[in-house]
C-alpha cells in the first residue's frame, strides 16, 4: 500500500472514529447528564419542586425571581429580566457578573458548547 493510500486510509477512520465518539453535547436536548453535572444537586426541572434554587422549569420567556414560593436574594430580585436564551447563556457564562451579590456559589460554566446545550436542555427538558 502506498504512503498516499494509507494516509487517506488513516484519515479515514480517524474522521469515522471522531463522528461515532462525538460528545453528546450534540444532542443536549435528550442527554440531561449536563443538567445534572452543573445544576441538579441545587435545582430541579419540575414545575414547584424547588430545592437549594429554585425549580428551572419552564425557565425560558419567564421573569427573574419570580416564583411564588421561593426566596430569593435582592440582587436576583432588582435584576428584572426575562430569561431569554441571550439572558440564560449571559448568566450561565458567570453568574456573579450578572447578578452582584447573588447567593448562588456557582461560577458558570465556562465551556460554549456544554453552555449552549445546557440551555437547550433547559429550554425543552423532555428533549
Amino acid at each position: 500500500m502506498s504512503v498516499t493510500k494509507r494516509t487517506a486510509l488513516s484519515l479515514s477512520i480517524l474522521t469515522i472514529t471522531f463522528i461515532t465518539n462525538a460528545p453528546d453535547i450534540v444532542s443536549a436536548k435528550s442527554d440531561p447528564s449536563i443538567f445534572k453535572r452543573y445544576c441538579s444537586v441545587c435545582h430541579s426541572v419540575e414545575e414547584g419542586k424547588n430545592r437549594f434554587g429554585p425549580s428551572l422549569a419552564n425557565i425560558v420567556g419567564r421573569h427573574s425571581a419570580s416564583i411564588d414560593n421561593f426566596r430569593y436574594s435582592e440582587p436576583m430580585k432588582r435584576l428584572g429580566v426575562v430569561w431569554t436564551l441571550e439572558n440564560l447563556d449571559r448568566y450561565l457564562t458567570s453568574p456573579a457578573e450578572m447578578v452582584p451579590g447573588t447567593q448562588m456559589a456557582f461560577p458558570g460554566v465556562k465551556n460554549q458548547d456544554e453552555r449552549k446545550a445546557l440551555i437547550d436542555y433547559l429550554a425543552d427538558p423532555g428533549g
